[in-house]
Order: C-alpha cells, then structure tokens, then sequence
C-alpha cells in the first residue's frame, strides 16, 4: 500500500465566516438567475450572509441536483452551505423564471462560453436570461451582472432592461473567484467592484450593493465603485494579467532547460522583488480550466472589435506558450520512452485542470493523457475527485480512483495535477512498485533531490540543470 499525507479541503476560515454573520431581519430577497459554478457558489454564500434566495435555471436536472444539495462541480465547503440555506429555508431553486417575482435584486451568473467556431465570448446565453428576466421585473428593482463579459455588455443591457422598466437598475459587479477557494473568495472578497451608472440611481445601487455584502465591507473590503466599462475590463485585465505572469515564467523554464538552469529557483529570485512577486510565477504545465483560456481570447477579439487589438496582440502569444506547455511535456513523456510509447504503462496522477476541484474544462494533464494515448501508450489516469467526470465525457481513457491500481506496474509516472496527496507520496515506497522508476513533475512540484536519492529518474519543466 503507498501511503501519502490527508488531505483537508475546506478552508478553515469558511467555517468561521459563516459562524460570524450576523443574521438580521433586515434581509433581502435576491434571484440568482444561472445556477452553474458561480451561480450555485453566489446563492448558497448569500444565503449564508443572511439573505432569501431563490437560485432559476433552465436545466431542470441541475435544479433537482442543487435543490438536494449537489453542486455542478465540486468545490470545497459548498454542499455544506447548500445544505445549510436549504435547511433554513433561506435558499431555494426553482426551474420556472416567475419564481423571481418576490426578489427585488437579480444577480445574472450566466455562463459566457467561446463561441462555437470562434474565440469571442457567447452571450446567448445571457441575453436569454435577461428576456427571461424582463417581465418580472418592478420599479426599483436592481440587476446585478457577475459573469464575464466582453466591454460594453453592460450599457446594452441596461439599454433593454429599461426599456421595459424605466424606474429598474443595472449595476456590474464582477467575480473574482478562484475554483477551490470560491466560497471564502465570496464571503470575505478581497476586493469589491461596482459598475453602476452616474447620477443617484447609480449611487442607490451601489449603497444596496453594500448592504448586501455588509459584512465584508464591515470587515474593511476594499470598494471601488466605478462606470460599466472599468468594471467590464477588470475582470478581463486580471485574467489577461495573471495568464501573461504565468506564461512569462514558462517561457523562462524553456530558457532554463536551454541553459541548465533552474526555473523554481529564477521565480523564487524573481518573487523578492516587490514590483513582481512570487504568486503565479509557478512553472510547468501551465493554466486550463473554463474561464482563463476563454476569457483572455474573448477580450482580445472584443479589443479587435474596437480597433485596439494591437495593443492586446501579446495574449495570442501567452495563449501560445501556454499551449505549447502541454507539447513539451509530451515530448519529455516521449523521450522517456525511448520514443516508442506504445504498450508502455504511464501512470497519470490528475486529471482535474488545478487540485481543490472536480473541473476537467481544458484540462492540461488531460490533454497530455489524451495524447499518449493516440500514441499507443496504455495511459492509467487517476485524480482525487475527477474521476466520475473523466469517465462521463471521455470513455475511451482509462481511469481508476486507486492510486495504487493506477502506479502498479507502471514504467512512467506523470504528476500533471498538484494535489497534495500526490506531492506528499513516498519515492521510497512508491519505486517498489513501479516498473521503472521514472518521473516526469509537471508542476514542479516535489523536491528533485529527495526523489533521485530514492533511486527516481527525476525531470521537471525547466529544471534540467537541478
């Protein structure tokens, strides 16, 4: 039996959170209009904050799911707030729009998925709930846009929104969630971004914004109330920003594996810098999942759209690098074989696009499994909770929830997603059962010294010279 550290992945300080609210009389009635991650995660937090919610979406299957407290995806500590809203009776899900009657604030967290074909964002989805949305909607009534969107969203729905009710609002107030940390991300934010309109409809929407997010504004969050079109751009800015800081650093460990030299080590010097910092400078496979990837190619295409796409050309090369990561450790997976892949047994720790979730949107280590596969390789993949989903939208993989049954036997090991348990595995341990003891470290995330002294064929990405 291989044995590696527990792992705890609920964030202590959630528990706390939602023990210190404050639960008043002076709550609100909100409709949370699109139930996927963000939606689920926005409606079970605001519950928690004291507020009535009821959660509409056109998917009766996920109603059901949620309604029984069983979120779309998993995330740390949100079952146990489903549960909790549903049990007071503060939270509630229901298939029919009219169910947003009693509501006098909409928060709209629909999907905005890359267009089919395209790279621009999709909004037909949004634009169906706001058509959904408009005959519901009374005299002083506010709607709350939270999903991505591409700049100028918001003043074209505010456009029709008020054209059927002149006397409702529209505020943008953008998420900044982080899959794995969403519920701590929602109940004690680090910042708070209001788009509203001048005048003082646009100041009555911002002052019941901070009533519904009393507690943290209470708690010193940072407000920034701001027009539509700041508030658009900062999601997209702090996506485009994050995917450029993660693609700089794995071009630099394409540098490192030229030179020999050590790019865990480059991004700890680098991170000294205070202008820089360490966050996000994490070499290796680089960025997946269903928001980056399609939100730094959606705000290009918008920035296109507006004749500034030249000053956003640099995003089609972060996105190439990025993609290019998942090549490389192909070919390192290759090269480990002898270049003859097929039949080999490779053992795939991770499947998830980041640990703490379930999420296998564009998922690096899958596509890298996928790969070897059409080369031949007999690819056993594993993962602490995405197994279920691999096996779902992906039959032809091979998948197992034992990480003993999926590194038994195998002649290459890939750690492809950092979850702590693979991090913390015993080389000692895990080599007496392999064929070979190879590895190849995809995160960068265990310490090469500790596996060559136990006997392990050790190569990250861009650490060639360690």
């Amino acid at each position: 039996m291989i044995t590696s550290l527990g792992i705890n992945t609920v964030d202590p300080t959630v528990i706390d959170l939602v023990r210190d609210t404050e639960r008043t009389d002076d709550d609100l009635v909100l409709s949370v209009i699109g139930c996927g991650y963000l939606g689920a995660v926005h409606a079970a937090s605001m519950a928690a904050l004291g507020h009535t919610v009821v959660g509409v979406d056109v998917d009766q299957s996920k109603i059901t799911a949620l309604g029984q407290a069983r979120p779309p995806l998993y995330e740390p500590r949100l079952a146990d707030l489903l549960a909790d809203g549903l049990g007071s009776g503060r939270l509630r899900f229901a298939g029919d729009p009219a169910a947003v009657r009693r509501a006098t604030v909409h928060f709209l967290c629909v999907g905005t998925p890359q267009q089919p074909g395209g790279v621009a964002a999709d909004l037909r989805h949004l634009d169906a709930a706001v058509t959904a949305l408009l005959p519901y909607l009374k005299s002083g009534d506010l709607v709350v846009g939270k999903s991505t969107v591409p700049v100028g969203t918001a003043a074209r729905l505010r456009a029709r929104i008020q054209a059927v009710e002149p006397a409702a609002e529209l505020a943008w107030n953008p998420e900044f969630l982080r899959e794995g940390h969403a519920v701590a991300d929602t109940l004690a934010p680090d910042r708070l971004v209001y788009g509203v309109p001048g005048g003082p409809t646009g100041t009555a929407a911002a002052d019941l914004l901070n009533r519904i997010y009393a507690k943290a504004v209470a708690d010193g969050t940072p407000v920034i109330i701001t027009d539509y079109a700041t508030a658009e751009l900062t999601k997209a800015a702090a996506n485009a920003f994050l995917a450029t800081k993660i693609s700089f650093i794995n071009a630099m460990a394409d540098l490192c594996d030229a030179t020999g030299g050590d790019v865990v080590q480059l991004a700890d010097a680098l991170g000294h810098d205070r202008r820089i910092g360490r966050q996000f400078l994490g070499a290796g496979l680089g960025f997946g999942g269903g928001c980056l990837p399609k939100d730094i190619r959606a705000f290009l295409a918008r920035a296109e759209e507006l004749g500034a796409g030249s000053s956003l050309g640099f995003l089609r090369e972060v996105d190439a690098i990025n993609l290019h990561r998942r090549a490389r450790l192909v070919e390192l997976a290759l090269d480990a074989c002898g270049g003859l892949p097929a039949g080999r047994r490779i053992a795939v720790l991770g499947a998830a696009f980041k640990p703490g979730s379930d999420d296998i949107r564009d998922s690096p280590a899958l596509d890298v499994a996928e790969r070897l596969a059409s080369f031949g390789a007999d690819v056993v993949i594993t993962d602490p909770r995405a197994v279920d989903r691999v096996a779902e939208t992906r039959p032809q993989l091979r998948v197992t929830r034992s990480l003993d049954e999926a590194v038994r036997g195998a002649e290459l090991i890939l750690l492809l997603t950092e979850w702590p348990e693979y991090v913390a595995l015993n080389p000692v341990a895990l080599s007496k059962v392999v064929d070979r003891a190879v590895i190849i470290d995809g995160r960068n995330a265990l310490d090469p010294a500790r596996w060559r002294a136990a006997g392990w064929s050790y190569r990250g990405l861009g650490r060639a010279g360690s």
